[in-house]
């Protein structure tokens, strides 16, 4: 289930609370979820089944816009994303980008340090309270 630059959390709850927990959490940070996307219920609209899969997009424009203002192409990857699904052994995850592997990607210079941490100790915070108690 590795793949580079994704952090992988197991949680302790359902996908459904695992998810609640997730936009509180970060709504109670600041940050704005954008959108959600049900990768379950986009399956079963074509006949297909898929376990508890959605993503969550979400952030804060005044962190993430100095790095597109360095490299446009960040935006590919902002705002920032969090996957919650079930496996087929009923585990519940949560799963996002590291945002140093994001200022790596795309060639930000140690200048952005002190912005991608803060990302990414925000981040783990928000994984961490939407995975665990």
């Amino acid at each position: 289930m590795a793949a580079e630059g994704l952090i992988t959390r197991e949680s302790r709850f359902t996908a459904a609370l695992t998810l609640a927990r997730l936009e509180d959490e970060i709504g109670a940070r600041g940050m704005t979820v954008f959108a959600r996307i049900d990768h379950a219920a986009g399956a079963a609209k074509v006949g297909l089944r898929l376990g508890p899969t959605t993503v969550v997009i979400f952030g804060n424009a005044r962190t993430g816009t100095p790095l597109m203002q360095a490299n446009q192409a960040v935006g590919i990857d902002l705002p920032l994303n969090a996957l919650v699904f079930e496996d087929e052994a009923g585990k519940v995850w949560l799963a996002c980008n590291d945002p140093r592997w994001v200022a790596a990607r795309h060639g930000l210079g140690a200048s952005f340090g002190k912005i991608v941490d803060a990302m990414a100790a925000v981040l783990d915070a928000v994984a961490k309270k939407a995975t665990a108690d």
